[in-house]
């Protein structure tokens, strides 16, 4: 790595990793024994799922997605006890009872996302004439809905900045790793390999990671105001938005840099073998690349990147320079455009 020292991907103290597991099991387990209390019924599944369905790891998106579901069943126990009101039990009344319940899902969704619970909930409905069941149901869901809801985020709630630091530690060394690649393929003049479909989430990562921080630190529900940790107040932030400037160029870069080594790759003389000048460029951006690598490395561990910074613009001259055409242009622009977000960094425009 380049100067740096990582923690290993994924690593989540024992105790993060249980936490989702126990607050699950509370919020399913409370709202069940409440309902058997109350004698909504002896087996009050209804109760229990919403704790199942509605909990990941965003635990603060819990409110959205309880009032999501709760209006889903309401509308979905309406349906279905209107349905099997005025229509006798059979083909006809199952057929309009699920075109009105897809129609309301669709007239429901989120997001793009259809809210299937209407259909489920009617369907369930429909296939258990039980007198009183529809009432149950919704009881049992309004019970498990309103536990998970008040409940949930107050159970082992996770730290949104604690979350983004280490998300953001995985980030700089799986680039880093990218970037050292990148420039040892370079400088062998040996093409980078086409990158899988799956790599591409790395360049989203940086906008997930500001997402979710802003996403939840601003709405924390009954929780007190999480504070960030001892001396990321005023660098976490900063970090994370040049982490997503950085990576749309970076991924130019990459792209760039292995449609050009592929193609030189295949440009040699039938004489001796040697590259063309058109391979010479691309030799010639390993050192570039090299130190913009550290320089963005520096950066996003909070350091101090101004000496680094500076010897990798002088390489970009000095690029420049001996390769002025427009292609090797094009091939300079993703480390330029990084250049760029690094000086913003440093020496933020005011306001």
């Amino acid at each position: 790595m380049l100067g740096s020292t990582s923690v290993p991907a994924r690593s989540r103290p024992f105790g993060e990793r249980l936490a989702p597991a126990a607050r699950l099991l509370v919020c399913a387990t409370v709202p069940w024994f409440l309902c058997v209390w109350l004698g909504t019924s002896t087996a009050p599944v209804p109760a229990a799922l919403p704790a199942v369905l509605i909990l990941r790891d965003d635990v603060f998106a819990a409110p959205r997605l309880a009032l999501e579901r709760l209006v889903g069943v309401v509308v979905g126990v309406v349906l279905s006890v209107l349905v099997l009101h005025w229509l006798p039990s059979g083909s006809l009344s199952f057929l309009v009872l699920v075109v009105c319940a897809c129609a309301g899902m669709f007239l429901l969704r989120h997001d793009g996302s259809p809210n299937q619970q209407v259909l489920v909930t009617a369907l369930v409905i429909y296939a258990t004439p039980v007198p009183g069941y529809p009432l149950a149901r919704l009881e049992e869901s309004a019970v498990g809905i309103a536990v998970v809801v008040l409940l949930g985020p107050l159970l082992w709630p996770p730290d949104p900045y604690r979350e983004a630091v280490r998300g953001l530690e995985e980030y700089r060394t799986g680039l880093g790793v990218l970037l050292e690649r990148i420039a040892a393929r370079a400088a062998a003049g040996r093409p980078t390999g086409p990158a899988p479909a799956d790599r591409f989430a790395r360049w989203r990562r940086p906008y997930e990671l500001s997402a979710a921080l802003d996403r939840r630190t601003g709405r924390l529900l009954l929780l007190p105001p999480r504070q960030a940790p001892a001396g990321a107040a005023d660098t976490l932030r900063p970090r994370l938005r040049l982490a997503a400037r950085t990576a749309p160029a970076l991924l130019f870069l990459a792209r760039e840099m292995e449609i050009r080594s592929s193609s030189a790759d295949g440009e040699r003389t039938e004489a001796d073998g040697e590259r063309t000048e058109s391979d010479a460029a691309v030799r010639a951006m390993a050192p570039l690349v090299g130190a913009t690598a550290s320089a963005l490395d520096a950066a996003l561990r909070g350091e101090d990147c101004a000496d680094r910074l500076r010897l990798a613009r002088e390489l970009e001259l000095r690029h420049r320079a001996a390769h002025p055409g427009r292609r090797d242009t094009v091939l300079r622009a993703g480390l330029h455009l990084t250049h760029e977000a690094l000086a913003e960094h440093l020496d933020p425009a005011p306001g």
